[in-house]
């Protein structure tokens, strides 16, 4: 019998899992292009925070400040951050800033607060046990910094701009919205106020989803030009970012980059490499599609990035999404009862030829279902046996099969 491995429980012991497919069918795996590079040996991740791109050495930068706050990012992401936090301290040493002048903020934007738990997996117990690390909440205590181009009015963790060194590290990856993730983002909407998000991510975005419409282009999968990541690389030059960290992942979310430095040639020098790394391919004829989302387990449907690979004929589209602690609470898309949700809560509209929507999790949650604007057209089960059962019948044998491990954070180049 065919079957798949596929990584699964970032954050809680990750591990391949084994799940049985039809002999009869015929599958394909598709990998993103990068997806078994060797993760960074501690020397190269040093190297890299130590010769930082345009700029000169932390080190130098930072003699003479008076606060540092190093901003990373939350469960959602696979940063793995504890690797690269002792190289920076290292450097804020070198500078003579010492440990009670430094302080970490989590940049959950408008996700969940971080427990101790998530707090120890992303930084490590010394740093839990030796700084302060907080939890940006975007409700309160933020300074306006300023009005965009784009005509957004920011507002930024007031922790964050009392600081006058400051430094975040995150992951570069595809995403819906921003084209690829990092620089700016970890910024806004990482510590920005709910008010200046919803402005970001509203307005901004609609203009974006517009003009991509009026083209015939999709979002989703579209790299180049999107003017909310624009906006918020203005926003972080607004805060007076002194680095950016960027980090490019592999299949099991290690560490194979980073690009440390000035926050746009920095940005840039990642996105270069993260074009041609994550890209998978997309074969548009699969009367199957199994997207794994694996490193934003978490938000499930980042795994959407593998849809347009379902054949227009009509097919069937499976998401796994095994996230231990469930779901991310998102307090700008989420729903919060049966008639209330997130400012800018957007239903999710299943295409006509998606014949089944199924998605697979050893965590189900009710809630899911909210998202959609008919979540009669939804499966969702915890039941692997169920899966099979239902696109069996639906499809039954020689159905094209086409897998994709890494859904999450891949993306099609056309």
């Amino acid at each position: 019998m065919n079957s798949i491995k596929l990584p699964q429980y970032i954050w809680y012991e990750p591990r391949e899992v084994e799940l049985p497919l039809s002999d009869s069918w015929q599958v394909s795996v598709h990998n993103i292009a990068g997806y078994n590079r060797p993760a960074m040996r501690a020397s190269e991740i040093g190297a890299a925070i130590t010769s930082p791109i345009g700029m000169p050495p932390l080190r130098e930068v930072a003699k003479g400040k008076n606060e540092a706050v190093i901003i990373f990012d939350d469960m959602t992401r696979g940063t793995q951050t504890s690797e690269i936090v002792p190289f920076v301290l290292g450097e804020l040493t070198e500078a003579g800033i010492t440990d009670d002048r430094i302080r970490f903020i989590a940049a959950v934007a408008n996700h969940q607060a971080l427990d101790r738990i998530s707090m120890v997996k992303k930084l490590g117990e010394d740093i839990v046990t030796r700084f302060p690390v907080y939890n940006h909440c975007p409700f309160l205590n933020c300074t306006y910094v300023g009005t965009t181009s784009y005509g957004t009015k920011a507002s930024i963790n007031s922790e964050v701009m009392h600081c006058d060194l400051k430094i975040t590290i995150g992951s570069v990856v595809p995403h819906v919205s921003y084209g690829l993730s990092g620089g700016g983002k970890t910024i806004i909407p990482g510590v920005a106020s709910y008010d200046t998000v919803v402005a970001h991510h509203g307005e901004t975005h609609k203009v974006w989803k517009d003009a991509r419409s009026k083209q015939g282009l999709p979002l989703r999968g579209t790299i180049d030009g999107s003017p909310i990541n624009a906006d918020a690389m203005e926003i972080a030059q607004m805060v007076s970012l002194d680095m950016s960290i960027n980090c490019i992942a592999n299949r099991w979310g290690e560490t194979v980059a980073i690009f440390a430095g000035a926050l746009e040639p920095t940005y840039q020098a990642a996105v270069t490499e993260a074009k041609s790394h994550y890209i998978a391919a997309n074969t548009r004829d699969n009367d199957i599609v199994i997207a794994n989302n694996f490193i934003k387990a978490s938000e499930f449907g980042m795994a959407l990035a593998a849809l347009p690979a379902v054949t227009p004929q009509g097919g069937s589209i499976v998401i796994i999404a095994n996230a231990p602690s469930g779901q991310v609470v998102h307090y700008l898309f989420g729903n919060f009862g049966k008639t209330i949700s997130g400012s800018i809560h957007r239903s999710t509209v299943i295409a006509p030829h998606i014949n089944n929507f199924i998605i697979y999790t050893e965590y189900p949650e009710d809630t899911i279902l909210g998202h959609f604007a008919d979540r009669d057209r939804v499966l969702l089960t915890s039941n692997w046996k169920q899966v099979m059962q239902v696109l069996e019948k639906s499809h039954g044998a020689g159905a094209k099969v086409a897998v994709y491990p890494n859904a999450g954070i891949q993306y099609f180049a056309d």
